[in-house]
């Protein structure tokens, strides 16, 4: 084992992310700090891409806030997640959804994957 895997595997927190990919929409509730005081927001919207592996870890979520597209990277191993929450699994037939930049109105939905639970 390298150093830099030593390091990363001594410094890496054990987040309990949920299974999610590209299409699915989730919550992300994380922590922002204004002066001394701190609050939890949520951002919610769809999973573009998942990137890279271990600590490196980064998701990308879109979301649409009036007409305005707004997106955000979080990486897997932040501190300043407190959750994250799959409110919905989609259906898409790609790794990386950047195609959804483009489209507007009923184009850009995606379709939702019906999970059956035994």
């Amino acid at each position: 084992m390298n150093a830099i895997q030593f390091v990363e595997n001594d410094l890496s927190s054990n987040n309990n992310i949920p299974d999610f990919k590209a299409g699915d929409t989730i919550a992300v509730d994380y922590k922002i700090k204004e002066g001394n005081k701190e609050r939890i927001q949520t951002f919610q919207g769809v999973v573009l891409q998942r990137r890279s592996s271990g600590n490196t870890e980064t998701f990308t979520v879109r979301k649409m806030s009036g007409s305005v597209g707004v997106e955000r990277i979080f990486a897997c191993n932040s501190p300043f997640i407190e959750g994250i929450k799959v409110t919905k699994k989609g259906h898409v037939r790609r790794a990386r959804i950047f195609y959804l930049r483009d489209l507007t109105g009923k184009s850009a939905r995606i379709k939702e994957k019906i999970v059956v639970k035994k």
